[in-house]
């Protein structure tokens, strides 16, 4: 199987990206996994695979403005490059939860966790003399918490969320930018007032991939 990061830039209907699927697809039993649930937008077009864990964003290219609600045979794949790869892991909520806190958590559902485990990214992102040696790849497991991703990458380019009643909260997210990696955090400990002190036990929900760039 192809690394999921080499599919950055391709076409929806590439080679590369239909034989990454049909892969993926032998890893989970669910009927046509290989079947998008599409959302278009002017600005990006979602292809949701929900039993394989992976949403797709694809972005118009040339002038080309997808209108909202089109089918897949309706979309203008030589005007759509890959832009960015979701790859979800969906903690199990704890037996302490609260209802309410539950019920925050209906949209994370519909994906499921994706099938591959332990994950591995190359790191683009050079060590500076002053920063301890990072290493040319990271080896994500489904408990990686957030400890580790610092561990391994330093401090982020850029963070947010954990704002909030843990109830209601966006979970904290990082993102190291030259590595093309943002990674969202699940759990309670990812939530609430104190949601910064607890988030280093916070395991992964979400890891978005992209094309590095400077912050």
């Amino acid at each position: 199987m192809n690394n999921v990061r080499d599919l950055l830039g391709a076409h929806p209907s590439a080679d590369r990206v239909s034989a990454y699927l049909t892969d993926l697809s032998l890893l989970v039993d669910a009927p046509n996994p290989t079947l998008p649930e599409i959302k278009s937008y002017s600005d990006a077009v979602y292809f949701n695979y929900y039993a394989l864990g992976l949403s797709f964003l694809f972005s118009p290219q040339n002038g080309y403005k997808p209108t909202t609600g089109l089918k897949r045979e309706q979309l203008k794949d030589d005007n759509l490059v890959l832009d960015s790869i979701d790859i979800y892991n969906i903690p199990k909520p704890k037996p302490s939860v609260t209802s309410s806190a539950k019920s925050s958590r209906t949209a994370e559902l519909a994906f499921l966790t994706h099938p591959v485990s332990p994950l591995r990214f190359a790191l683009y992102a050079q060590s500076s003399q002053e920063d301890k040696p990072r290493p040319a790849e990271i080896e994500v497991l489904r408990e990686t918490a957030g400890k580790d991703f610092v561990v391994w990458l330093g401090e982020p380019d850029r963070k947010g969320g954990g704002a909030g009643p843990s109830s209601g909260s966006i979970g904290i997210w990082c993102e190291w930018s030259k590595d093309g990696i943002m990674v969202e955090f699940g759990g309670d400990e990812s939530r609430g007032p104190q949601a910064w002190e607890r988030g280093k036990d916070a395991v992964w929900k979400v890891i978005t991939l992209f094309p590095p760039r400077d912050k």
